[in-house]
């Protein structure tokens, strides 16, 4: 006779095996399993023991796979009168949580596979309905990372992401020094990022030193009522995209004024003015954006403009920077273009910001990179139903 088991594959203290049988056509095999009454049955919710049993039930919990074969077992469980909770409770026998199809390992076996796989691979993988795996996988997501640890933050780094057409943004807040991923908010509002503010203990917002993102009212609303004491830092990138849209600007109003033979010049130089120097590698593009210089002053002195705003954030002393900043206006000013003056204005309007670079010399490159990464994780899952369960897996993503 042969003293091979199965029985060292199910290492539970509180249950014992009595049947098994194999379908070979379904390569499936289900177990039987029953309480080992040489133990009290145990409270699922106190952890508590009690004598009183109520009723006896059965359940069919899918296990982890055993070779080829998926494996099914078929529980006979009890339920208690417990004394402490003062209601009826399924007893716990360390094999599956009260209210779960699966065994406590088959779904942290899922929740792994998650960390590296999309829900419908782990679905097709297993067997299982995909809508089971995406609820294990958050059961344990929100275990681990559902409460927004704030402790030790000095810096962050606020910026928004688009999730869906039509303007649907996504709040994401970083620790700037950690590289963490601490929030996600839905909207790119106020109270979107108030949400946040008001999460955190009042020890850690007091903490806080310097906030960097690009100058977008909402946000800065929500800085200065939750926490006025910290400095906002303007990111350069932001900045520049945001001049590049009015150098844009300034080259379509060129093109109209032009006459014939020159806006022949003006065609296909939208992206030429865009480029850094170092960025034309082809002799054509060089020699494009030369006879272009050449033949348009307007727009030879907005590219100057772009590089001299560049050198602005190279500035240690505020008043350096300041100086800089101020000759800046002035130059954009003697430009008879609204768009130019306009966004000179603006400037004045938001120079704490740039100024405050000086004290914190930080951006939103590290954010930049985050938001690429999201993007990744929300085209390999080709989208999220649940944002709640998408926010975690972004934090999750950047955790370690």
């Amino acid at each position: 006779m042969s003293a091979l088991s199965i029985a060292y594959y199910f290492s539970f203290r509180r249950i014992r095996l009595v049947h098994q049988s194999i379908v070979q056509n379904t390569q499936a095999a289900h177990i039987s399993i029953v309480p080992d009454k040489r133990f009290r049955p145990i409270c699922s919710r106190c952890g508590r023991s009690s004598r009183r049993i109520h009723s006896l039930k059965k359940r069919v919990v899918r296990d982890l796979d055993l070779a080829s074969f998926r494996v099914w077992l078929h529980c006979q469980y009890r339920k208690i009168i417990c004394s402490h909770c003062r209601r009826i409770v399924v007893e716990d026998l360390d094999l599956f949580a009260p209210c779960q199809r699966v065994t406590r390992r088959l779904a942290f076996y899922i929740h792994e596979l998650c960390k590296v796989l999309t829900v419908k691979e782990v679905a097709e993988h297993l067997g299982l309905n995909w809508k089971t795996i995406r609820q294990i996988d958050k059961h344990f997501l929100e275990a681990q990372y559902g409460k927004t640890d704030t402790s030790g933050v000095r810096i962050l780094a606020i910026d928004e992401i688009a999730i869906r057409k039509g303007h649907r943004y996504l709040t994401v807040v970083l620790d700037y020094e950690r590289g963490r991923v601490l929030w996600t908010g839905k909207h790119r509002r106020a109270k979107t990022l108030s949400r946040f503010f008001n999460q955190m203990p009042r020890r850690d917002r007091k903490a806080l030193k310097a906030v960097v993102m690009d100058m977008w009212d909402p946000y800065i609303k929500a800085v200065c009522q939750k926490v006025p004491h910290v400095q906002i830092v303007f990111d350069l990138f932001h900045v520049v995209a945001q001049f590049s849209r009015v150098i844009d600007k300034v080259r379509r109003a060129e093109y109209r004024k032009a006459s014939k033979q020159e806006q022949s010049v003006f065609k296909g130089a939208r992206y030429l003015l865009l480029k850094n120097p170092s960025n034309l590698r082809r002799i054509k593009e060089r020699e494009h954006l030369r006879k272009l210089l050449e033949l348009n002053e307007v727009i030879n002195t907005v590219l100057i403009l772009r590089d001299k705003l560049k050198h602005i954030w190279k500035y240690k002393s505020r008043t350096w920077a300041k100086k800089a900043l101020e000759e800046w206006c002035a130059l954009a000013r003697c430009l008879e273009h609204s768009q130019v003056r306009k966004f000179a204005d603006t400037l004045e309007r938001y120079s704490y910001g740039i100024l405050n670079h000086c004290d914190y010399p930080i951006h939103t490159g590290k954010l930049e990179g985050v938001n690429n990464k999201i993007k990744v994780i929300k085209r390999k899952a080709y989208g999220y139903h649940d944002l709640r369960y998408f926010s975690l897996k972004i934090i999750q993503a950047f955790t370690n």
